[in-house]
């Protein structure tokens, strides 16, 4: 039942991150989701979902490092 929580979880705050203008913002959240729902994907054994989840997560880190060093003077 717990991971069937932190996968909804994870569904969310995806979403809260699309909606997010904030770019920032928005990498965070699109972190914070794809390790909970990769969390989920690694408990119901689905090897698709767990590489997308993964690819997705590390997409979203790459792209907040990428912002903060651009931003940087």
């Amino acid at each position: 039942m717990i991971f069937k929580i932190i996968g909804a979880v994870g569904l969310v705050v995806i979403i809260i991150g699309v909606i997010t203008k904030n770019h920032r913002w928005q990498n965070i959240f699109y972190i914070i989701g794809g390790l909970c729902l990769e969390i989920y994907s690694i408990y119901i054994l689905n090897w698709i979902f767990i590489i997308l989840q993964a690819i997705f997560t590390l997409a979203a880190v790459y792209d907040l490092f990428r912002l903060q060093k651009s931003s940087k003077p």
